[in-house]
């Protein structure tokens, strides 16, 4: 309502309208209104008039679930409707507020693969009025690299938008299509890529309810897409959400679960599920776990070929930047810093918002071993690249840059990168 600009008596006056349309004989004012704004809920068959009046208010679908009253009938099983509301409330800046209230689940129920595969049926109902065939799934994973180029080179935060603009506008129609079943489930794998890129995005700014809401649909996608592999990439994204997030053991339970669920996989993915469960390993103190998941992942990876995928890629970059996490959670701190400069070496040009970040943990890292003059240098080398980037994550870094130097300021290196900070964080801030 605060969205269309009307109060109770002017929506009233259009859901009466709407439901004789529907045959239904209204009469609700603006104290029904009021109750409705307090949590009472109108007659079943009125519910739909109520959708329709707001939807045709805002010149856009609203759903049951934005509403607040659970799902329809056919929401229900419609991940395609899921995904559309997602990522068009995702693109709206104006309603992204009501993600980021959303709260990060650590003890989430996470669906099986075979749980993901129910209702297939459903999803394949007819009365569809788009059809799809191979060249629009090739538009979908040619659209996901592009977003994963832009994602590396000017940050998440100008990428994301993009990212849900496509899947509001293009993806959720063409998962509602109609086409060769082939096609509809390569479709599905499509999108579920996507959204699971989108999801890593949401959580890599810092918005981890919105980041696990994007990841549970990318499960369900491949789950309707008979994709085991894509399902086994976004359970091992949610895992490494739960270590981001500081939750060892759920990010080692959702490691080993994407692990053990792979089917017959290539060297590359091994290598990807491995690294993550070495990374999980080492946060609930299993060094043995640790070491032995790192070394079948640098096995894995030395078999791998040289093909860098946007989605589900793993590299020498990300080997390194596995075995700095291992090192440093069992207690290596110089192994650490080495091997995580290692990774920013290893990584292409492009790649700037991963250099970032890593720069970011080597100077965070060195501050926490009092190697204070060593931080100063990193951080600056970490300015650099911040001022050019829109990544929440790396405001994050420059946030606890700047509450780490205050104490150190009898050195001469402290006081002046106090001095770029303050001017680096007034210019992203404009």
């Amino acid at each position: 309502m605060a969205e269309a600009g009307v109060g109770n008596a002017q929506l009233a006056r259009k859901v009466n309208l709407a439901g004789t349309e529907l045959g239904l004989r209204l009469h609700y004012d603006k104290s029904t209104v009021s109750h409705w704004l307090k949590g009472s809920v109108p007659k079943k068959e009125a519910r739909p008039a109520v959708i329709e009046a707001l939807s045709r208010l805002l010149g856009r679908p609203v759903t049951y679930t934005e509403i607040g009253w659970g799902t329809s009938p056919g929401e229900r099983h419609d991940i395609a409707a899921g995904v559309m509301e997602l990522s068009r409330t995702d693109m709206d800046p104006s309603r992204r507020s009501v993600l980021g209230a959303g709260l990060y689940s650590a003890t989430l129920l996470v669906p099986s693969f075979q749980e993901v595969l129910v209702g297939r049926a459903e999803a394949a109902q007819a009365g569809r009025t788009v059809h799809i065939g191979d060249s629009d799934v090739e538009t979908v994973r040619r659209m996901t690299d592009k977003v994963a180029e832009i994602l590396d080179e000017i940050g998440a935060g100008h990428a994301r938008p993009m990212a849900a603009a496509f899947l509001a506008n293009t993806v959720g129609a063409y998962l509602k299509a109609s086409g060769p079943e082939r096609v509809r489930r390569d479709m599905r794998a499509a999108a579920a890529d996507l959204v699971y890129l989108t999801g890593w995005m949401a959580m890599y700014e810092e918005q981890q309810g919105l980041g696990q809401r994007y990841y549970l649909k990318a499960l369900k996608l491949a789950g309707e897409a008979e994709d085991h592999v894509t399902y086994c990439r976004a359970l091992r994204g949610m895992s490494l959400q739960a270590a981001h997030l500081g939750y060892g053991p759920k990010a080692l339970e959702l490691a080993d679960a994407a692990a053990e669920a792979a089917p017959a996989a290539g060297p590359r993915l091994v290598a990807f599920l491995r690294g993550q469960q070495a990374h999980a390993s080492a946060m609930v103190g299993d060094r043995h776990g640790a070491l032995a998941r790192l070394r079948e992942t640098e096995v894995a990876l030395a078999r791998a070929d040289n093909r860098r995928d946007a989605v589900g890629g793993y590299d020498e970059a990300a080997y390194f930047f596995h075995e700095a996490h291992v090192r440093w959670r069992l207690g290596d701190g110089d192994g650490s810093i080495k091997s995580l400069r290692r990774s920013n070496a290893a990584r292409s040009p492009e790649e700037r918002q991963g250099r970032l970040h890593c720069l970011g943990v080597i100077a965070e890292r060195q501050f926490r071993m009092r190697h204070v003059e060593a931080a100063c240098a990193t951080w600056n080398a970490f300015l650099d690249e911040h001022a050019a980037l829109s990544s929440a994550r790396g405001d994050q870094h420059l946030k606890t840059m700047r509450r780490s130097l205050p104490a150190y300021r009898s050195i001469g290196a402290v006081r002046e990168l106090e001095e770029r900070a303050r001017h680096v964080a007034a210019l992203k801030a404009a």
